[in-house]
Formats: structure tokens, C-alpha cells, sequence
């Protein structure tokens, strides 16, 4: 059976309104805004982005209304491929509204969030067909409710689950975890959720031979990875200018999920995977600094690396 897209996801979608400062404020002082823009963000949002830009056909399956926030999430996707059939209407949902203050001196980044009104779909809307006609799942922390039945559905159907999990404030996030055949993580939760100081040592302890492929990313060192519990490897960063880091990881695990989409091997993921987030970092925005799939190859190309295989 032919498959409608790569890439399906579930999870968070924002609205973030980007704010650009000299340097982070500190506590009673003033300073000028040096630009300020909006750009559609979230985990799965992004991430759905990264991959359409990567030449993935992606979708998302979500809540929104038809305020102006909603419009807005909505018409960013369709103006980067990503199909919004799946969504479903709720009058009084909202997608996240992200306020981003970015310190140009250093390109680091703070979130400022509001989850007011924000909705995951209901677990009978996640129907058999829905999942069959994607090649991978992608889920983030957000869906706690609906994610297993998601889970559920892709594996029994034989479809890789890809996950990006930011944080664990709900129990249900570590059943979540358990289920993931692709998990990618940020060293500062990995290292919570195992006690461990070093990231091979993290890697190690969230493997298995269940899990295709377990990752560790830690922004300039690079990321670490073990594949169905195998030993662990180092990739590691490129050496950029950073401008602007916010949606790195985002971009990250969207990239990753195209290429596990296109059949490529983990090592390519993750090689694909970095380079997109590191280019990304070169550029202002969550979801407009994102590279098309040509500029990943000829930066991988420049940098010593063949790009897909």
C-alpha cells in the first residue's frame, strides 16, 4: 500500500514571536530592540519543517481553532509543504505562544510560554488508517494522552517511532520513553533521568536491543549514539558561528526523521541530522534559518562528509 506521507506528527506547534537584544536584560534595565519577528515554532512543528525542507512529504495531526494564532500555525505549515489535513478543529484551542528573547552576542536564547488553550487530539481520533499512511511517527513530550495509542498503532503496523522528549513533568512522559524506537535527547535531561555525568554513560543506560537507536545531543560537543545497545559513538559538532541556536534541536530530530523516513542508515541520520542543526544555528529564527536539503549536501560536501547515502 502506497503511503501518504514520510513524516507524521504529533505534538507541540507554537506561535513564537522572536525578540533579538544586544545581550540577555538583566533585572531593571532597558535596552533596545534590535528586531523582532514571528515565526511559527513547537517540537513537532519544527521538526515537521526540517523535514518537509529535507524533501520529506510531512504532516500533522493536532488542535487549533481559526484564531489568529491558529491561522497563523496553520499557513506556516502550508507554506512549507506540510500538510494540514490531519488536523482537527476545536473552537477553544490555541497552539503554544512562544515569547523568544535572543541574546545576539552570544546567540543563546530564552522561552518565555503560554499552553493556554492548548489541546492534544483525543486517542479515538488516532485511528489504524491514519498511522498506515505514514513511513515514520514522530511524537514529542507533549502528547501523553494520545502518544501510546499513536505508539501503539505505528508499531503494530511496523512503522519507527521517532521522538523528541524535553522534559518529563508528567510519570506518563517515562512510559512514553520506554515505547520509542529512535530516542533523541538533550544531555541536561539525559542526565537527569539517569543519574549519569557523561553522555556515553547516558547513552548506555537509556539503550537496549528494543531500542533502534538511542541519542545524546550536547549543542558545540556534539551528540553520542548507540544503536540497539551496541557501543556507543561520538559525532561531533561542526565548528559555525553561532547567530541564533533557537529550534536546533528541533531541526536536529526533524532531519534525523526524514532521513530514517528515506531508508538511510543511523550514522547518515545523524551526520545529516547535525549539519542541518548547525547551519540552522547560523541564522536568525527557530523555523527560517532551517537548511533546504542542497545546502545540507554541499555543507557536508565542504566539511569532508558525503551527504545521503
Amino acid at each position: 500500500m502506497s503511503v501518504r506521507w514520510d513524516v507524521l506528527g504529533l505534538g507541540a506547534v507554537a506561535v513564537d514571536d522572536l525578540i533579538y537584544v544586544d545581550q540577555h536584560p538583566l533585572p531593571g534595565s532597558k535596552m533596545p530592540v534590535r528586531n523582532r519577528q514571528r515565526q511559527g515554532g513547537g517540537l513537532a512543528g519544527t521538526a515537521l519543517v526540517a523535514a518537509s525542507r529535507l524533501g520529506a512529504k510531512a504532516a500533522y495531526c493536532g488542535v487549533l481553532a481559526d484564531d489568529e494564532l491558529s491561522r497563523f500555525a496553520r499557513r506556516e505549515f502550508e507554506r512549507e509543504g506540510v500538510d494540514c489535513a490531519p488536523i482537527l478543529y476545536d473552537p477553544q484551542a490555541r497552539p503554544i505562544h512562544s515569547l523568544v528573547i535572543v541574546d545576539l552576542s552570544t546567540g543563546d536564547r530564552c522561552i518565555l510560554f503560554s499552553m493556554a488553550g492548548v489541546r492534544e487530539p483525543e486517542p479515538e481520533n488516532i485511528t489504524p488508517d491514519l498511522i498506515a499512511n505514514c513511513r515514520v511517527l514522530f511524537v514529542d513530550h507533549t502528547v501523553i494522552e494520545t502518544g501510546p495509542r499513536a505508539i501503539e498503532l505505528a508499531h503494530a503496523q511496523g512503522i519507527p517511532v521517532v521522538a523528541d522528549i524535553e522534559a518529563v513533568r508528567d510519570p506518563c512522559v517515562l512510559d512514553l520513553v520506554r515505547q520509542i524506537d529512535h530516542l533523541i535527547l538533550g544531555i541536561q535531561l539525559a542526565g537527569r533521568m539517569t543519574g549519569e555525568s557523561e553522555p556515553a554513560a547516558m547513552v548506555r543506560a537509556l539503550s537496549g536491543p528494543d531500542r533502534a537507536c538511542c541519542v545524546v545531543t550536547a549543542g558545540e560537543r556534539g551528540c553520542w549514539y548507540s544503536e540497539h545497545g551496541g557501543g556507543v559513538r561520538h559525532f561531533p559538532a561542526f565548528r559555525i558561528q553561532v547567530v541564533d541556536t533557537t529550534g536546533c534541536g528541533d531541526v536536529f530530530h526533524g532531519a534525523y526523521a526524514a532521513c530514517i523516513a528515506r531508508g538511510e542508515s543511523v550514522s547518515t541520520a545523524i551526520r545529516v541530522a547535525t549539519a542541518a542543526a548547525g547551519i540552522k544555528a547560523t541564522r536568525q529564527g527557530g523555523r527560517r534559518g532551517i537548511p533546504a536539503l542542497p545546502t545540507v549536501e554541499r555543507f557536508l560536501r565542504e566539511h569532508g562528509h558525503d551527504g545521503l547515502s
